[in-house]
């Protein structure tokens, strides 16, 4: 928050100085110098100023229907920002409000993240047990119309605030998905969206999950919470992990610092760089290994973004962790949240960030150590079982190892249909059999 302030002043600083439209007279010719590069960076020239107030006065004068200055103003201001990147942009009351309601996981809309991109309204992922998630949406959907009016570029913000509103409401979407010739007509019911950020449970006896759908403010201190608690629980110690991050939109930096941090014992996390001083931070990791060194597998998709792209890359560089699956979204940039006297906000890229090795994933992403298709997998037919073991014979005798075999065989029931989940629970095993075998002998 500090260090959000302290940014805030600068920009303000750099924006309104007296320099950058004033002539000063400097003291000697270096500085003379200097002064006229910062002045030629900064200032506005006349003709751009008279040139937007003549636009200004031609709109007010001559559009077909009556406009007054207030939204003129702020219909330029968003055009500033809007035409800088995707990810920067102007907010009203309510989207502070939305903002705030996102990074605390509770809302009412469908349960997706969307990005305005070059007119279309795509979807970078939707959040686990949502309504979108349950009508099928995926990560590189493009939504076409929200109730059957046409998503423009125009009109993006207020397509987004469409899709939220009155827990039980129906919106009609129509989607457009590659590989397929027909847009998608699908029917949504609102919900009040309680994301629950991370998910933990065992894959098999010695193997944990954990998933994270969204990076939040307590998402790391929930992580390392349910981590001890699972490796507290796991007789002889968990021998694996699978950090799942798929379709995870990010969210907020320190959360994904303070994951990364959990499977670290030293080392950088995470840098980032901008144009101001306070941009140029660099995240370490402290001594504590919550795991004890045990193999992990990294699970991501082109729906891991941001803050999840943080965590995929710490431990990708560092070869903590096996990342698998399709190569992520590539958002390597950090906005600030810069609160106005209005109580409206600036939400504005400040900085780029970068892998511990100095890579910026900033729109080519990260690309997984060992790339899966996207398969899914189906239950086979269940013909007549021929007999091919001993104990396929009828009145066998009994193996007295039996009882603990079958324990050794619970298994999550997911591993059946989710095809990726069972590639890292497989390759896993293996990395975890290597390390116990070639393990010093007490």
């Amino acid at each position: 928050m500090i260090r959000r302030t302290a940014l805030c002043v600068v920009l303000a600083a750099t924006l309104s100085s007296p320099a950058a439209f004033a002539d000063v007279a400097p003291p000697d010719a270096a500085s003379a110098k200097a002064e006229a590069a910062r002045t030629a960076e900064t200032s506005i020239s006349l003709e751009d100023i008279q040139t937007f107030v003549a636009v200004f006065r031609a709109v007010k004068d001559a559009y077909v229907e009556p406009v007054d200055d207030k939204t003129l103003m702020q219909a330029a201001i968003k055009g500033l920002l809007g035409g800088l990147d995707p990810h920067s942009e102007y907010l009203d009351t309510r989207g502070v409000e939305t903002l705030d309601e996102e990074t605390s996981g509770e809302y009412a809309g469908l349960g997706v993240e969307v990005l305005m991109l070059e007119g279309a309204l795509r979807v970078i992922a939707p959040i686990d047990d949502t309504p979108a998630s349950r009508a099928g949406i995926k990560s590189g959907d493009v939504i076409l119309q929200i109730d059957g009016k046409p998503v423009t570029s125009d009109n993006g913000t207020e397509a987004v605030e469409q899709l939220r509103g009155k827990p039980g409401s129906n919106v009609a979407l129509t989607i457009a998905r590659e590989g397929q010739q027909l847009p998608l007509e699908l029917t949504l019911r609102r919900e009040v969206i309680r994301v629950a950020s991370v998910r933990t449970r065992m894959l098999e006896p010695g193997y944990g999950y954990v998933r994270i759908t969204q990076f939040q403010n307590e998402t790391g201190s929930e992580v390392r919470e349910k981590l001890r608690r699972m490796v507290a629980q796991t007789k002889g110690g968990l021998r694996g992990l699978v950090l799942d991050l798929r379709s995870n939109p990010g969210g907020l930096l320190h959360a994904s610092v303070e994951v990364s941090d959990a499977f670290l014992d030293e080392g950088v996390i995470v840098s980032t760089r901008g144009r101001v001083h306070e941009a140029d931070v660099s995240f370490s990791a402290a001594k504590g290994d919550l795991i004890d060194g045990a193999p992990l597998v990294v699970l991501v998709d082109g729906g891991t973004a941001s803050a999840a792209e943080i965590v995929a890359g710490a431990l990708k560089d560092h070869r903590r962790g096996l990342v698998m699956g399709a190569t992520t979204f590539g958002k390597g940039s950090v906005q600030t949240v810069l609160p106005l006297e209005s109580g409206y906000a600036v939400k504005l890229t400040t900085a780029r960030y970068f892998t511990p090795h100095g890579t910026s994933i900033q729109a080519s992403g990260i690309r997984p150590d060992i790339a899966l298709a996207d398969l899914k997998l189906t239950p086979p037919d269940s013909p007549a079982t021929p007999i091919t073991t001993e104990a396929d014979l009828p009145r066998h005798l009994q193996s007295s190892a039996l009882a603990a075999e079958d324990e050794a065989h619970v298994r999550d029931p997911e591993l059946d249909t989710d095809y990726a989940l069972n590639e890292a629970l497989n390759v896993l095993k293996g990395l975890a059999l290597s390390r116990e075998r070639t393990a010093p002998k007490g």
